[in-house]
């Protein structure tokens, strides 16, 4: 299947460019990028040196299997007519098309999240992946609601590396401002609220604070039962919910340093860790969540989805366990 990925020069195209290629039955064509059309891949994302391949102009797109859109808030929308004439399957990575989003040719896009969507991604042309902290939110929070375990609204304290805020360089994310800060940047009314209520099926309040790394989304979702619970229900209700799939893990461990999911273990990975903690009265449930933002909270839940769509393996091209210490 030949894919080429348009906006392949930020952190998150170059994810996706490291994927492809290494995926067993996907032919990496095009690394589209207008600011740095003619340039080797490799001045860009050095870790790629291995690629004999140079950045094009995104007019220059070829006719392929897919494209992946890994580009700005309101840039996919622009050229999303264009890049469709040229690609049967579009996979979008920004939020132009999230919460059901009509593609120009007026075909739905489904939520790229398999874990909870995967009937709706088979045989789907048109994909939109969730934000990063709004993945790992709605993958703890999404069981426990639909146990019923659920009253009221839910708070979720995020944490976010410095990689999320893209490859652009601004005044919050230099390093003298951003090295070793905790920056509450959105105290309230983060727009990962609405696809948090909308795919979780709960009213969120979120909190998002830029943390002094480079990888890595943790969120703290603080839920109120209708009545007492134990860790032990909280924790079958988990381990019911993804017994099936590959890329979560429920980390139930009692004793250790690292009892609770860390997302330094993560980087490179496709998997996103989700714990929890129950109050000693029963009435707060703490799940605890993390994954790598860049890979299982975008380039990895897009190949995963593509993957679902096309019917192969959910994990082809996405086996890596990650590294410790890290």
């Amino acid at each position: 299947m030949k894919v080429s990925v348009v906006g392949a020069a930020g952190y998150t195209g170059g994810e996706l460019l490291r994927l492809v290629h290494a995926h067993p039955k996907l032919e990496l064509v095009q690394a589209l990028s207008r600011r740095h059309a003619g340039r080797p891949v490799a001045e860009v994302h050095p870790n790629l040196h291995h690629l004999a391949l140079t950045f094009r102009a995104p007019q220059e797109l070829e006719p392929v299997d897919t494209a992946f859109l890994a580009l700005p808030s309101g840039a996919s929308a622009e050229v999303e007519a264009g890049v469709g004439e040229r690609a049967e399957t579009i996979v979008d990575l920004s939020p132009d098309f999230r919460g059901g989003g009509l593609s120009a040719d007026g075909t739905a896009y489904r939520t790229g999240l398999p874990e909870l969507f995967a009937d709706e991604l088979v045989g789907a042309t048109r994909i939109s992946v969730p934000g990063c902290m709004a993945t790992a939110a709605i993958l703890a929070l999404a069981p426990v609601q639909r146990a019923g375990l659920v009253a009221g609204d839910v708070v979720v304290d995020a944490r976010a590396g410095s990689s999320g805020s893209g490859a652009e360089p601004g005044p919050a994310s230099h390093h003298a401002e951003r090295g070793n800060a905790f920056r509450v940047y959105k105290p309230a009314g983060h727009r990962h609220e609405t696809e948090i209520a909308a795919l979780a099926g709960v009213r969120a309040r979120m909190t998002v604070t830029a943390v002094p790394t480079v990888r890595g989304a943790q969120v703290l979702c603080h839920v109120t039962p209708p009545q007492p619970v134990t860790r032990r229900e909280v924790l079958q209700v988990l381990q019911r919910a993804y017994r099936d799939h590959p890329f979560v893990r429920i980390v139930a461990r009692g004793r250790g340093v690292h009892r609770m999911p860390d997302p330094q273990f993560l980087g490179g990975t496709n998997f996103v860790d989700i714990g929890c903690a129950v109050d000693e009265d029963g009435g707060r449930i703490v799940l605890v969540a993390a994954l790598d933002n860049l890979v299982k909270g975008a380039a990895g839940g897009g190949v995963q989805s593509l993957n679902v769509a096309c019917g192969m393996p959910e994990d082809a091209g996405l086996e890596f366990p990650g590294l410790h210490p890290a």
